[in-house]
């Protein structure tokens, strides 16, 4: 994965050059800073700025200052990188990106707040906020979703039974110590 975020950084460092643009910068904050984020290893050695974090804000002050100033996005979902899906080490392909995006934006197109699938090999394993389980559970709602999802392209589809958490893929590397 790290592979892949460096590519990107760099292909963005070459686009700026190219329009005389003298920094990149990128979005994470204070609560990346314990976390596994093999992205942020690409970002130190290429030079991108991380003007968030260099200021010391979380991701809760970052809510707070954008309702203050007004923003309609201060209280909107927050995205990842799509590749923050995938197993570390799986292969990451443009077909295994779109099956991701298509299911996440399934979930929101039927109103759930948070989500994230994550993918393995072929499997989606949906995270929800437990709040809204019940909703997922729902025969009508469930079998829409596994349906699509193995349109998709999915061979499986699970639900986390703990629910949306950021970071859930680290889980793995705790395993594999």
């Amino acid at each position: 994965m790290e592979n892949a975020l460096r590519h990107e950084f760099e292909r963005i460092w070459e686009i700026a050059k190219e329009n005389g643009i003298a920094a990149v910068t990128e979005g994470s904050n204070t609560d990346d800073n314990g976390d596994y984020r093999p992205g942020l290893i690409a970002v130190l050695e290429l030079g991108v700025k991380s003007p968030l974090r260099e200021a010391g804000l979380s991701k809760d002050e970052i809510r707070e200052l954008s309702r203050r100033l007004g923003l309609p996005t201060w209280n909107k979902q927050s995205f990842a990188c799509l590749s923050s899906r995938f197993v570390y080490g799986e292969t990451i392909s443009e077909e295994k990106l779109a099956m991701v995006d298509k299911a996440e934006q399934l979930l929101l197109d039927l109103g759930f707040h948070q989500v994230r699938v994550r993918i393995h090999g072929l499997l989606a394993r949906i995270e929800i906020m437990p709040q809204e389980f019940d909703r997922l559970l729902a025969e009508n709602v469930r079998k829409k979703i596994y349906t699509e999802l193995k349109a998709f392209g999915f061979t499986y589809v699970t639900m986390d039974l703990i629910g949306y958490r950021t970071g859930s893929m680290n889980e793995t590397l705790k395993l594999n110590r």
